[in-house]
């Protein structure tokens, strides 16, 4: 798997937002602990099997960070990398062993999470550099998938990029085809793609709620004011012993571009070459 992203800062700054171990907790791990070149651990709640550090540092220097993760008996590879792109903007690339998607759908390893989590995670160091709160983390030890955003724009225009397919597509970064109404699609890859979610409740500017099938329902909640808006959205009736981690870490990510897309002028997504899954 190959993640790129654009990120908000020069080098350094992110070189730092990725190495010191409070701003690592601040936007990444619960607990992190960093002692380059001998260290780099992160644990806790908002880490895949967090109950305790399972990192083991294999490089670092030259603005790049190797380390091998044990997730579910399996020592799979990470790496991150940065190069600047001008002064002021930094690409970091993500690579990651070990996942398949296959176990992304069907929930049989915990692996089948890391392409949405460091979706979810990059996007967090995102907003840590740009100054904004970050997403909710998502929380492993938890059943309860619930979280909060506020966006710096009127409540029917985060309304209308919720429920308009174009706009929606943009700032989710894949394709979006949706029929606003109770019993209408909301298919994504296109409404000629297989297996569409089914719209469960609508109330315009108010509520949102999508069938997800097993994964659930999305209900996304909004609420105005002074110009701003609340996005309170939970995911609920899901198989609790197996809840859908994968899934729900993928809507978070999205959502930090939502709020990028109101708030930021001249608007780009900061995903430079969408997620390629890797075999080994």
């Amino acid at each position: 798997m190959r993640i790129v992203v654009r990120l908000a800062a020069p080098v350094e700054t992110v070189w730092r937002a990725l190495t010191d171990p409070t701003e690592l907790r601040a936007w990444f791990a619960e607990h992190a602990e960093v002692d380059l070149p001998h260290r780099y651990e992160f644990w806790g709640r908002y880490t895949p099997e967090g109950d305790a550090p399972h990192q083991r540092l294999l490089h670092a220097g030259d603005h790049t960070l190797r380390f091998a993760w044990s997730l579910d008996g399996v020592e799979a590879t990470s790496e991150l990398s940065l190069a600047a792109e001008t002064p002021e903007t930094t690409l970091l690339t993500l690579t990651q062993s070990h996942f398949r998607m296959a176990e992304m759908f069907d929930g049989s390893s915990i692996r089948g999470v890391l392409q949405t989590w460091w979706s979810l995670s990059l996007a967090n160091l995102n907003a840590h550099l740009e100054g904004r709160e970050p997403l909710p983390r998502t929380d492993f030890t938890s059943a309860e998938l619930r979280g909060e955003l506020l966006i710096a724009a009127p409540v029917d225009k985060v309304w209308q990029s919720l429920i308009d397919s174009e706009q929606a597509s943009a700032w989710f970064g894949y394709p979006i085809g949706i029929e606003p109404w109770v019993g209408g699609r909301y298919a994504m890859g296109g409404l000629d793609a297989p297996g569409a979610a089914k719209i469960v409740d609508l109330e315009p500017e108010r509520k949102l709620g999508v069938d997800w099938g097993p994964m659930g329902v999305g209900t996304w909640e909004l609420d105005g004011s002074d110009g701003k808006t609340r996005l309170t959205f939970v995911q609920s009736g899901f198989d609790e012993g197996n809840p859908p981690y994968p899934g729900w870490a993928g809507i978070l990510a999205g959502l930090s571009e939502l709020r990028r897309y109101h708030e930021v002028a001249d608007w780009q997504p900061i995903w430079v070459e969408e997620a390629i899954p890797a075999d080994a």
